[in-house]
Order: C-alpha cells, then structure tokens, then sequence
C-alpha cells in the first residue's frame, strides 16, 4: 500500500468555509468511491506541537493499493473535474508519495 499526502495552503480569495463545505460533500465521499482508494481523508492543520502555526492549512492522507490505479481512475471525467474543482481551492498543492519502512 502507498499513502499519498497532499499537504496545502487555500488560495487567498479562497473561503475556508466554501472549501470544507465541497471537502465534505464532494472530494472525500467522489474519491472515497474508487476502486483505487482504500481510504482518503482530509484534515485542517491546527498547528505545531512546539505551538507554532502549522505551514500548511489542509493535509489529505490517500491509501491506494497501486498509484497507477489511482492515475487510472483519476482520468475519469467525473474525476478531472473534481480535480479542477480542487485547483480552484488549493494554492500549489505537494503531493507526496510514502511507503512503509517496517
């Protein structure tokens, strides 16, 4: 399994409210649904723990089973435009590729 994390800012002209609202209804329960995923989550950073602000805003953690997969299901139509949905949110987003080292 590959986590995927994607860590981000929103963009200026950007409402948090907007964004989560689309999080909720749109993102997590569409990309929830591939075959590909196994789980997707997305969470509001809080902070550091030495009571920093947090460099990112939003983290979202994706367990696919196979990254081509994923790269199969996300050139869905339903999924290209849940991505430019996301890109008009999301400022430069990383996404980071994982694997398990135990």
């Amino acid at each position: 399994m590959t986590k995927i994390v994607v860590l981000f800012n929103l963009l200026s002209d950007a409402s948090v409210s907007a964004y989560e609202d689309w999080a909720r209804q749109t993102d997590l329960p569409t990309v929830n649904k591939l075959g590909s995923v196994q789980q997707f989550e997305v969470f509001r950073a809080t902070g550091t723990l030495a009571g920093d602000p947090a460099p990112y805003q939003y983290i979202e953690i994706i367990d696919v089973a196979s990254v081509d997969a994923l790269l199969e299901d996300a050139g869905t139509d339903l999924m290209q435009k849940v991505a430019a949905e996301f890109q008009a949110f999301a400022d430069n987003p990383t996404f980071i590729l994982t694997e398990n080292i135990a």
